[in-house]
């Protein structure tokens, strides 16, 4: 459970009275086959690696406000680097309540440096947005600009810290886009050949 009170979109009772075929159990625990990497994910494992970040960036979330109240209003510098930084937790944290809870979709269960590829590609999508002004997020009280070029500076660094992971965890994420952009082409292929048939049968029903 995170912030004690969201818990887990799929629950323990109900893996155990899940006619989804996906979802099968060994001596380990029930476990899915990732879609991106086709590789054996346990809830257990995912949900545990997701709870310890979540806990990892509420502490940094606190830190940072407590930096910020005793952060003097003249040193721009700082204060855009500290709310650069709250951006970027903010943002995670609310991603792994989204995965933690969403219960309708096998999707959000994946390895973790999968998972951390997906909040990289929306850290990376929401500062564009914020350097367009499309968002407002509370961290952007003052000089916009300060905030997405130290968002641009520390958000690699920041993500592998939360997530503990090693440098190389995020070179693999254009493998994932590629595999997701392949699965795309093949359904849009299969669609068209699907809409050529039942042009032809119908042209010959006529």
């Amino acid at each position: 459970m995170l912030d004690g009170r969201f818990h887990r979109g799929f629950s323990a009772e109900r893996l155990a009275n899940c006619q989804e075929p996906k979802v099968r159990k060994d001596e380990h625990g029930y476990y899915i086959m990732s879609l991106s990497e086709n590789t054996k994910v346990y809830f257990e494992d995912f949900y545990t690696f997701l709870e310890t970040c979540y806990t990892r960036a509420s502490a940094s979330r606190r830190i940072l406000d407590q930096k910020i109240a005793a952060t003097t209003t003249d040193k721009v510098e700082t204060l855009a680097f500290y709310r650069a930084s709250g951006v970027i937790v903010d943002l995670l944290m609310r991603t792994i309540r989204r995965f933690y809870t969403d219960g309708s979709n096998l999707g959000v269960i994946m390895t973790p440096w999968c998972f951390g590829t997906v909040v990289l590609e929306k850290v990376e999508v929401y500062r564009d947005r914020l350097a367009k002004g499309e968002v407002q997020d509370v961290n952007v009280v003052e000089f916009p600009y300060d905030v997405v070029q130290y968002v641009d500076e520390v958000y690699k660094a920041a993500l592998l810290e939360m997530f503990d992971f090693p440098e190389q965890a995020f070179q693999m994420r254009w493998q994932y886009s590629e595999i997701l952009k392949r699965y795309s082409t093949i359904l849009s292929d299969i669609t068209g050949r699907l809409q050529s048939v039942l042009t032809t049968v119908k042209n010959f029903g006529a």
